[in-house]
């Protein structure tokens, strides 16, 4: 469909289409860009792209998901935070990869079935659906973490949220039936199997429909306090220092940065350990610290809010092992590792939870690990 749909509006068969997923992330939680350690896995939910080659000199950007509307900007003119906003992840990418990539007009088309403003990364999925076609068509030869690098570039600079790397490098890299251990210091990985269903397991991802949108400075601000308790630690990152050594250090902070700082030193721990449970098949000693970095993010961090503290909240108190936000915050879902029998107890307890609360009501859908972004033709 992607590809007749391509014609209709370019006039010309697409050269290149390729697909990266949405991601979900177990337990390491805005510790991406402090060179910590993260558990996503990749959803089945994916952004698809068609792409071909044009002698306008112009990028010119549409997508199934605008009206199919065509937004062009002449090559000559890319610069960061140029084009329509959404439009800037798509060129961000191939303004990082530069001459490599803007030596010709493109015409892409996109579709994207990551749900937006959930916290599933649906721009990670945009850009590495880009980097993965381009990295085709102009047959580049990037490695993957050469192309989540790349894709964070142009999100970082050209977008101007400074995200860390995990969301593209899960869409690029996952494999199915697996979470992936990313070491973001060296962009080093493991396939950890996650493999719930045939333990009467579910990830339960409860979407509490409160959109947001990152690039509105709380993303930037919460990072900004990690890099000043390294800057007033005198230390390289917060990954070189023991929960342990930084309490005996607290003075040293202002009361904000060290809540902050505190959250990813003990989030990076809690990896870890989450991974060591996983291995051991502890699913009930998993979900405790899935609830405990829910806590962290909510009480220090403070990139919660009360749909996501009530979709966690009721979760847990009707049986889930445990449940916690995920993504940027301030909005977005929630996850719950849950028994599946209890699945339409808890997802009727949360809707009532919500309903009484007068919030919108939630979305809810199950999460499997899938595989990363591929190129389809």
């Amino acid at each position: 469909m992607l590809a007749s749909k391509f014609a209709e509006i370019f006039g010309k068969d697409p050269e290149i289409v390729a697909s990266a997923p949405g991601r979900v992330n177990l337990i390491g939680e805005h510790v991406d860009f402090l060179d910590g350690f993260v558990l996503p896995f990749a959803i089945s939910d994916v952004t698809t792209v068609a792409i071909a080659k044009n002698s306008n000199s112009q990028i010119r950007v549409a997508s199934l998901q605008k009206n199919c509307e065509i937004t062009a900007i002449e090559i000559s003119n890319i610069q960061p935070m140029t084009g329509e906003p959404w439009t800037r992840y798509p060129i961000g990418v191939l303004w990082a990869l530069g001459p490599k990539a803007l030596n010709t007009g493109l015409d892409i088309l996109v579709d994207g079935q990551v749900p937006l403003g959930a916290g599933l990364s649906s721009s990670a999925a945009l850009e590495c659906a880009v980097a993965t076609a381009v990295n085709q068509l102009f047959n580049l030869k990037l490695s993957l973490p050469d192309l989540a690098r790349i894709a964070q570039k142009g999100e970082n600079i050209y977008v101007g949220m400074p995200c860390g790397i995990m969301d593209q490098s899960v869409s690029l890299m996952a494999t199915k039936g697996h979470a992936l251990l990313l070491d973001t210091r060296d962009l080093s990985t493991e396939q950890i199997p996650f493999d719930i269903s045939p333990l009467g397991l579910e990830l339960l991802v409860i979407d509490t429909q409160v959109h947001h949108a990152l690039v509105d400075g709380g993303y930037a601000e919460r990072r900004a306090s990690c890099e000043k308790a390294v800057a007033d630690l005198g230390i390289k990152s917060l990954r070189d220092i023991t929960v342990a050594q930084f309490e005996a250090r607290k003075s040293e902070l202002d009361e904000k940065t060290y809540a902050r700082a505190f959250h990813g030193i003990t989030e990076m721990e809690r990896v870890l350990d989450a991974v060591a449970l996983l291995k051991s098949g502890d699913f009930v000693g998993f979900g405790e610290i899935v609830t405990l970095a829910h806590q962290s993010l909510r009480d220090n961090y403070t990139v919660s809010c009360p749909e996501l503290d009530l979709a966690a909240d009721t979760a847990n108190k009707f049986g889930a092992l445990g449940a916690r936000m995920i993504g940027g915050g301030f909005g977005g879902s929630a996850i719950a590792l849950i028994k599946a029998k209890d699945s339409e107890l808890i997802k009727s307890e949360i809707r009532s939870a919500f309903m009484a609360s007068k919030f919108k009501a939630p979305r809810f859908f199950s999460a499997l690990p899938s595989q990363g972004a591929c190129v389809i033709n």
